[in-house]
């Protein structure tokens, strides 16, 4: 079981963009530079259908077995909260598939259904946030591994950094799709160094 989860956890940051790149490839005119990925399930959208079932949904999926691993190769109380989170980000995963934004994911007026996908959205970025601000300190205590606890440092700033930059991107009306992909696409390369250490240290301590 710990095997396949942190195999999910390895395969997220590559299923993120063959997905990504999938659905925004069946929607004319999108653009990954200036559109956010939730315009690709966006109520009006040509991939509204689609991108939740080769996006949010199978994502879900990955995270929540990903978390379970972590839970079950860990009895430190800190490692079981960050595979809560990372099971959270999951679930989150799903409810931001569910609940559709409106048509282009407007901030102005926005229904029940995208503040509850924003709200979800807002659940991911924390969740992930937090584990891996955690792993700052974990990853020398559980793995002996500064190389992993430097990437958490890296991460969080990344994550934190580019939050301003997508704010601006709003404002500005471009650029909000790149800052986004540099957002979420470190907390889930994170996310895979993490599942690969972990899975690269338990082999070799069962050889």
């Amino acid at each position: 079981m710990r095997k396949y989860g942190f195999m999910a956890g390895v395969l997220i940051p590559f299923w993120l963009a063959l997905g990504v790149m999938l659905a925004g490839a069946l929607y004319p005119g999108y653009s990954h530079v200036d559109q956010a990925m939730s315009e690709l399930g966006a109520l009006g959208a040509p991939t509204h259908g689609i991108s939740p079932l080769i996006n949010n949904y199978p994502l879900g999926v990955l995270f929540v077995l990903f978390g379970l691993a972590l839970w079950l190769q860990f009895g430190n109380l800190w490692s079981r909260a960050t595979a809560v989170l990372v099971m959270l980000h999951g679930l989150a995963s799903f409810a931001t598939g569910y609940y559709a934004c409106d048509v282009g994911c407007s901030l102005e007026r926005p229904s029940s259904s995208q503040n509850l996908h924003n709200l979800a959205g807002f659940v991911m970025f924390l969740s992930l946030l937090l584990a891996s601000f955690i792993w700052i300190f974990l990853a020398q205590k559980l793995l002996g591994s500064r190389v992993l606890s430097l990437l958490s440092v890296a991460a969080v700033m990344l994550a934190v950094l580019t939050m301003p930059l997508m704010a601006q991107a709003v404002e500005a009306g471009q650029g909000f799709g790149l800052y986004q992909r540099l957002n979420y696409g470190v907390q889930v390369l994170w996310v895979a160094a993490l599942a690969l250490t972990i899975w690269w240290q338990s082999r070799r301590l069962s050889d």
